[in-house]
């Protein structure tokens, strides 16, 4: 049984007031006196449908919206799962970052590396970063410090196909633990004076270069025999027969200790067809060459003519000149070529007499094969000649060579030559 409701004193109403002297509705709009019935109603019967609930901005006329306080915790929730998202994506965009900086792959096939001295690991990173997306130079560097322990080590490296930073890396961290060779090949040596490097340079392994060897083993053993013409390869002159000169480009090379004289040869043949390939594709209109073999004919002889950057495409000019008039080159690096061991320094008037199978003030056009190994800028130069009349050119004495257009010019330039000379002779102490 409910305890009864004590009796609620009577409101003092106003004439105006409406309202029952038994009902009161306070400030929220609730009639008391019903809603403690219903309650009461509702302890004593619980199957007695509920009064349903009042929309209080209906009685009240409020219809701002409702404001969150700061300390609702769905205010910080929200706030949370915004800053989680954010968060969320910067993490995402640098561990894209990270995975393509260390496991990004270069668009390129397997092939050799030559580290230089001096180059350094961080060197390496701009060509990563043209090639692949979101790559960090940062983050490069980071994991060079963090995980690179030994210097870089000058040397040729093979790298694999399509290669990441990170095996790239690993590749390079293998010269460390391998002794290097230094192989030096000096623009406008021979190939004679690169066979002798080989033989004296104990860190290289002879397979090739035997004591017995010659032009024809040699060419054989290295399987280059194909890219000699007939008329070298059948030559009876013993310094034309199967002679590979100018198939090998100078640089400075590194190896492993115990790598072969054939591997070495191999790579220098490799990239001096590579470069004499590319010039000949892209070589200038009208040149009197038949073939790739007979341009590098002509840069041996501008290689051994001039050391001038600047003045390799004007002595590729006056040759070229020179054919088309036809005249003959009159090169004294040829007559040099055909003495072979005879030549002491001098060349005399019975050395530009003799008939040999270079001497090309004695034959008409090239000789028979190159006459020392070119670079590939005087490979260049030979496939693309200044815009030039010169027919003529001669040293200075002081430097760089002086060119003209005319046998009058050239001997006057001849004789400031021999001036220039014979005063840097006086001016030179006996002995």
């Amino acid at each position: 049984m409910s305890t009864p409701t004590p009796p609620i004193p009577p409101n003092k109403a106003d004439d105006t007031d409406d309202t029952s002297p038994n009902t009161r509705i306070d400030d929220a709009g609730y009639d008391n006196n019903t809603a403690d019935s219903v309650t009461d109603a509702s302890l004593h019967d619980d199957t007695q449908d509920k009064a349903p609930i009042t929309d209080v901005s209906l009685i009240s006329g409020q219809t701002k919206p409702r404001k969150y306080k700061k300390d609702n915790p769905s205010f910080f929730m929200q706030r949370g799962y915004q800053i989680l998202l954010v968060l969320g994506l910067i993490a995402a965009f640098l561990l894209v970052m990270v995975y393509q900086t260390l496991f990004g792959r270069l668009d390129q096939p397997a092939q050799k590396v030559t580290i230089e001295q001096g180059d350094t690991y961080y060197g390496l990173l701009p060509q990563w970063q043209q090639q692949i997306p979101l790559f960090s130079a940062t983050i490069g560097k980071l994991y060079i410090k963090s995980q690179v322990d030994a210097p870089l080590h000058a040397g040729i490296y093979q790298l694999p196909e399509n290669p990441t930073m990170a095996e790239v890396l690993h590749v390079l961290e293998q010269g460390a633990k391998v002794a290097m060779v230094k192989v030096q090949v000096i623009e406008g040596k021979t190939a004679n004076d690169l066979y002798q490097n080989l033989r004296d340079n104990s860190g290289i392994k002879k397979e090739v270069l035997t004591a017995d060897a010659d032009n024809q083993s040699i060419a054989e053993a290295l399987d280059l025999v194909g890219i000699l013409p007939d008329s070298v390869t059948g030559s009876d002159d013993p310094i034309v027969s199967y002679n590979l000169e100018g198939w090998f480009t100078p640089d400075t090379y590194y190896y492993g200790e115990g790598a072969t004289d054939t591997q070495v040869l191999t790579d220098l043949y490799k990239h001096q067809q590579q470069a004499l390939t590319k010039a000949w594709e892209n070589r200038a209109p009208d040149l009197p060459y038949e073939t790739p073999y007979q341009a590098l004919i002509m840069a041996s002889i501008i290689e051994k003519e001039t050391s001038v950057a600047d003045e390799r495409p004007l002595v590729s000019a006056v040759f070229n000149n020179r054919f088309k008039k036809g005249m003959r080159m009159q090169t004294d690096p040829t007559i040099i070529y055909g003495m072979g061991s005879r030549y002491d320094g001098n060349i005399r008037r019975a050395d530009i007499d003799e008939t040999t199978s270079y001497n090309t003030y004695q034959i008409d056009g090239l000789p028979p094969t190159p006459i020392s190994l070119p670079s590939p800028a005087s490979i260049e130069a030979t496939l693309h000649p200044a815009e030039s009349d010169a027919l003529y050119f001669v040293a200075t004495g002081t430097g760089g060579h002086k060119f003209t257009n005319n046998l009058a010019d050239h001997n006057r330039a001849v004789q400031e030559y021999l001036k220039v000379m014979r005063e840097k002779k006086s001016q030179t102490p006996p002995e």
